[in-house]
């Protein structure tokens, strides 16, 4: 076994990914019930090694950890060593993460996309784009799009099939920019994975969000090969706001936004009417993300520094895909 470091960038999905198959063996691949088109973001991701060591250690940003953030990883490793067919040693995994942790910043995206990678070649394998993806899914579906660089897709799984992620357009086929306006530090309440699981359990709208996914997928897939801004920054509004309404029809309701996230809507959509292209998406967290032209950034991002309780803004365009260090 060999030490190898790798770094995968975060993504965000324009139409989201919500919702797993139901049953304990789906559930435990993390098969998507909707498929999923997202941009991978240059210059914030993860980057991380695995080596061997004489006992499992996992240490994220300088800190050691245990209990089930450390259980995740290792249980991720075993899955690997499986795959591969490699004899599981013990390793020492070392995690260097620019994302936010459980913010709403697809933190588990990169984080399992690197980890994926190399683990993967630490262990002696080399898999294919495809086939990584695969496996990153399985740790976080949102990793399995991290692979690739510039934009990406998700099927969803019909019938508990294997899905893999493909690449749509690489980080050079569309100059757009991601302005990401971040609404507070602190970890969200929910975290996405037991958000999903509550809403399909017990959300009115969750049946309308599973019947209904396909349209705005079809339609942004199409608006992303055109480079057609408004029509998949259409498509992707619908898709955020579908999404949250599962949350605000559960039983107990939850909702991910702040204030300053509905505010952040608002300066969106009157930058709109006074005639700037951009769109905003948000994931399972507080944090807006706003879709535009090159040119229009200096304007999305006055508007959003001006609204209260934003604390930053960040921009940036498509990034590349994961790749050894």
């Amino acid at each position: 076994m060999k030490s190898v470091t790798a770094y995968a960038n975060t993504n965000i999905a324009f139409i989201k990914y919500w919702g797993k198959l139901q049953g304990e063996k789906n559930l435990a691949r993390n098969l998507p019930a909707v498929g999923s088109l997202s941009m991978t973001l240059d210059d914030i991701g993860t980057t991380t090694t695995v080596e061997e060591n004489d006992r499992d250690a996992f240490m994220l940003n300088g800190e050691t950890l245990s209990g089930e953030p450390a259980d995740k990883v290792f249980r991720f490793i075993d899955r690997v060593c499986s795959e591969v067919s490699a004899k599981r040693a013990p390793v020492r995994v070392i995690s260097t993460n620019s994302v936010p942790t459980a913010a709403g910043l697809a933190s588990s995206a990169s984080a399992f996309c690197a980890l994926a990678l190399a683990a993967t070649r630490a262990f002696g394998a080399e898999l294919s784009p495809a086939a990584l993806s695969g496996l990153a899914r399985q740790g976080s579906a949102s990793a399995a799009r991290s692979v690739f660089g510039g934009f990406a897709e998700l099927p969803a799984s019909v019938g508990g099939e294997e899905v893999l992620a493909a690449q749509v357009l690489d980080e050079n086929g569309w100059d757009v920019r991601l302005v990401v306006a971040k609404t507070t530090t602190k970890e969200k309440a929910v975290h996405s994975r037991q958000g999903m699981q509550h809403t399909a359990a017990t959300s009115t709208y969750y049946p309308a969000w599973i019947a209904d996914w396909r349209r705005d997928f079809d339609t942004g897939r199409k608006a992303l090969l055109a480079r057609d801004l408004t029509t998949l920054g259409e498509a992707m509004e619908h898709s955020t706001l579908a999404m949250h309404a599962t949350t605000l029809a559960a039983r107990p309701p939850f909702a991910y936004w702040n204030g300053a996230t509905i505010d952040c809507m608002h300066a969106v959509w009157a930058l709109r009417q006074s005639g700037t292209q951009a769109y905003f998406t948000a994931d399972a967290g507080p944090h807006v993300k706003v879709l535009c032209a090159p040119a229009d950034v200096e304007k999305v991002r006055a508007a959003l520094t001006a609204v209260p309780g934003v604390l930053a803004t960040l921009t940036h365009k498509p990034g590349t895909g994961a790749r050894l260090l």
